[in-house]
């Protein structure tokens, strides 16, 4: 099975081909440097650069993946940004209409929860930690849309807690990866962060985190090894955080893998916490190269394919088909 997929959920312009779980491309058009001046993402501008980049996306990742016949078109359907979305839907519908194959809407978050199966063998169930921008949530997949969320950020996701901490710490856009990069010549053991636990919940907070930072800066920027040590010891609170309490639940609902998924989840601290802390407790975890955390159209295209594997089947109720295109808007294919 030979799938196109395209993904416009937020400021990054993907295509893709996958073919039987094998990546043949997996072509990405950032607009960083666009909302850069800006700090964060402008909507109308994002859909905008979408309306640019996203057909010449999809041209250079059919040249990467070689000749061969498309068997379905993939796209995201949620959640992200509404005029950004709507245009990937209305090129994949349009582009299945005229290949006479199906286009599949998939759920982004479950994208980011399969993108390990691109490398990995994943083991139901699996405990699951979406950590993006956007999302902070808690999931137990039981298979292929089959899961339930446990918990999820109450305010802040941990990649927008980043963002607004690095503004505080006077750093550039986006603040993950350069807080990422100066916490690895700091001491993540300076400053005594808060780990908010939410106890008695599955769910995170990340907004008294920063206020903790806000209220140590007091309104000063800090330079050089202190502002080294300032990142290290804030990455290693949301680490940590985001880690004890992904462990604890793995053990709580017997899971058999554990899986990071999302921006955040290239994050090489959280990354390596991870699997120390996983692999202790007896789990095997399983992470994404990070290229495949970040917004990709290959990991859209693959659970697409799941999808219509058994959609195809007819081996789950779960899945149906519905004319030239496969319905993914079923109890347990929601977010819920």
């Amino acid at each position: 099975m030979r799938i196109l997929g395209l993904e416009t959920s937020c400021d990054d312009t993907s295509a893709a081909v996958v073919e039987n779980g094998r990546v043949r491309s997996n072509v990405v058009s950032s607009q960083t440097a666009l909302h850069a001046p800006y700090r964060g993402v402008v909507p109308e501008l994002a859909a905008r650069a979408h309306l640019d980049n996203l057909m010449p996306a999809v041209a250079r990742a059919l040249l990467i993946a070689g000749p061969g016949k498309l068997d379905a078109v993939a796209y995201t359907r949620g959640p992200g940004l509404m005029g950004p979305l709507l245009i990937g839907k209305v090129a994949a519908q349009t582009l299945a209409r005229i290949l006479s194959v199906p286009a599949v809407g998939v759920n982004h978050l479950e994208g980011h929860v399969l993108a390990a199966e691109l490398e990995h063998r994943l083991r139901w169930p699996a405990l699951a930690l979406v950590v993006s921008g956007g999302h902070t949530d808690l999931v137990l997949a039981k298979g292929p849309g089959r899961y339930r969320v446990l918990g999820r950020t109450r305010d802040d996701a941990a990649g927008e807690a980043y963002d607004k901490v690095a503004r505080l710490f006077g750093l550039g856009y986006p603040g993950g990866p350069e807080i990422d990069k100066r916490a690895a010549k700091g001491n993540a053991a300076a400053v005594a962060f808060p780990r908010p636990t939410m106890a008695g919940t599955w769910d995170f907070s990340f907004s008294g985190l920063k206020t903790s930072v806000l209220y140590l800066l007091k309104g000063r920027k800090p330079l050089g090894r202190e502002l080294n040590d300032l990142c290290a010891s804030f990455q290693e609170a949301v680490a940590e955080t985001l880690v004890d309490k992904t462990v604890a639940a793995a053990k709580k609902h017997k899971a058999k893998d554990i899986v990071l998924g999302g921006g955040v989840a290239a994050n090489l601290r959280l990354r390596a916490l991870m699997v120390e802390r996983g692999e202790a407790a007896g789990f095997s975890v399983r992470l994404p190269a990070r290229a495949l955390c970040t917004d990709n159209a290959a990991m859209i295209a693959h659970a697409a394919g799941r999808f219509l594997t058994a959609c195809g089947s007819g081996t789950s109720a779960r899945y149906r088909a519905v004319g030239a295109s496969c319905d993914p808007n079923l109890p347990l294919r929601s977010w819920a």
